[in-house]
């Protein structure tokens, strides 16, 4: 793929044109209230742009997921996307409704509404091929009322849900700046060939990060992966450690489920899989450090990788020409267990290497552990379409788009 595989915002005179703009602001919810997330920051960017360029701008998104607490209506991302706007972004409860095409047909240029939760909608989720999606009330009702479908939303691309790979397949679409933004930069990431590729890989999402290294290692996408969190561990079960404390709470997590797979794996290419080396636990109130072979004497689990690791992984990144990381090294949240995390940070910030960031734990560490985010390539607001892009699987929504380019569904 290439830069110009689908169209952009720039290749559209959307002054006056009704456009549907698909983003992700799903955000956190405490207590029922949602967060402010770094999406919803970025995604303003792009409607302040369609606002500016005097398009009649209709926002369409979704928050949590059917049976979840965060399940919830968008009024109060309305309110917030307001606040970040400094304009009024009018909430709009219903999408295919009478109330909505009300609402979409007396936009005038400039203004911006908020249709309902797409996810209220059950077709919204259902999985059928795009030209199904086409056919759905949502892509006919919508793509009825608008001249342009802006996709801005890389983070639910890997998803071939309605309003993301429907609304190409019968409207003149393009992507968003986002969505543009995150494209260009994982591209020059995997095609430029800045090598060693490293990838730093921990956190609890023992499945995200397993799936991903196999993918990447089958692929020869990666020569080196440095390994913590709960997949590090794992990983040295399966290489015969006994991690005792630790391997109880794995057991009764689930995570040891992983092992059968994790084994093959790293029987495979043990070579390229670097795993912790010493580990850091709590005893009275104070971090104590435990060299492996030790570490079958210990009552506690483990929250963080020594220091005789962290320095060991940040030589590695010091020679990478490529730097993915992806969840944190050890529970950064507790100023005892920082450490391991923010020396590889460090190492990263520091490097010349073309790095690469994503998904929320992450972010965080960031924020929390002082990194200069400027110092940072590319931090991707994408979680899961992240990880499929970089495991080599075809994007729903970027292919949607790359085929009404093709079909001549522009301008």
């Amino acid at each position: 793929m290439d830069s110009s595989d689908f169209l952009t915002m720039d290749d559209f005179d959307l002054a006056g044109k009704t456009v549907l703009l698909r983003v992700d602001i799903n955000a956190p919810a405490k207590d029922g209230k949602i967060q402010v997330s770094d999406r919803m920051v970025e995604h303003a960017k792009t409607i302040s742009e369609l606002s500016r360029k005097g398009a009649k701008v209709v926002v369409l998104g979704h928050q949590g997921r059917a049976g979840e607490t965060d399940f919830l209506p968008l009024e109060e991302h309305a309110a917030i996307l307001s606040k970040l706007l400094k304009r009024r972004v009018k909430y709009v409860d219903d999408v295919l409704g009478s109330h909505a095409r009300t609402e979409v047909k007396k936009l005038s240029p400039g203004k911006i509404i908020l249709l309902e939760n797409l996810r209220f909608l059950a077709e919204e989720t259902l999985e059928v091929p795009p030209e199904e999606h086409a056919k759905s009330f949502l892509v006919k009702v919508l793509s009825s009322q608008a001249n342009v479908f802006v996709n801005d939303a890389f983070s639910v691309s890997h998803r071939a849900q309605a309003s993301v790979v429907g609304f190409p397949e019968v409207m003149p679409s393009c992507a968003g700046r986002i969505m543009e933004k995150e494209y260009y930069s994982l591209i020059k990431a995997t095609s430029q060939g800045r090598t060693p590729v490293v990838y730093v890989l921990g956190g609890a999402k023992a499945d995200d990060c397993f799936n991903l290294m196999k993918n990447a290692l089958e692929k020869k996408n990666v020569n080196l992966v440095l390994t913590s969190g709960v997949l590090g561990e794992l990983l040295l079960i399966a290489s015969g450690a006994d991690l005792k404390a630790t391997q109880v709470w794995l057991e009764k997590e689930g995570f040891t489920k992983l092992l059968p797979r994790i084994k093959e794996v790293y029987g495979k290419y043990s070579t390229q899989i670097i795993l912790p080396s010493d580990f850091a636990c709590e005893e009275n109130g104070e971090r104590i450090e435990i060299p492996l072979e030790r570490l079958a004497d210990v009552k506690k689990p483990v929250f963080d990788i020594g220091s005789a690791t962290a320095e060991h992984y940040a030589a590695a990144i010091g020679d990478a020409g490529t730097v993915y990381f992806k969840g944190p090294c050890g529970t950064y949240e507790n100023p005892l267990f920082e450490k391991g995390t923010k020396l590889v940070l460090k190492a990263i910030e520091r490097g010349k290497a073309f790095s690469i960031m994503g998904g929320g734990h992450t972010l965080d560490a960031l924020e929390s552990l002082g990194i200069n985010k400027n110092k940072i390539s590319h931090i991707s607001v994408a979680g899961g379409a992240l990880l499929s892009f970089l495991s080599g699987e075809p994007l729903p929504g970027i292919e949607a788009l790359k085929k009404a380019k093709a079909r001549g569904n522009s301008k």
